[in-house]
């Protein structure tokens, strides 16, 4: 093989590699524009839905804890009114 032949062979690999990075940095681009037009419009919108059902559960915290107090109080209101059934009942009892 000449040194002709030997250059044309490098340089032949060489374009054939200039076409390779080409070909990569088209690919690169197409990612970048699919990140920007899609990704990351997608995760924008999650975000925002995310802060708003965090807005909600903030709302709803204050409204359960009313639902728990009063849970306890009628809990408690339900032991008290057995406690005098069973008053009444023993006064019944004594008096018949």
């Amino acid at each position: 093989m000449t040194d002709s032949e030997k250059l044309d062979l490098i340089l032949s690999e060489i374009q054939g590699m200039k076409s390779g990075i080409q070909e990569l940095k088209q690919r690169t681009t197409s990612i970048e524009l699919h990140l920007e037009n899609a990704t990351d419009k997608n995760i924008q919108l999650i975000a925002e839905n995310f802060i708003e059902l965090t807005n909600k559960l903030n709302q709803a915290i204050p409204v359960a804890d009313k639902n728990l107090a009063y849970e306890v109080k009628v809990n408690y209101l339900v032991r008290e009114v057995d406690r005098l059934k069973e008053e009444i009942a023993n006064l019944k009892s004594k008096i018949a």
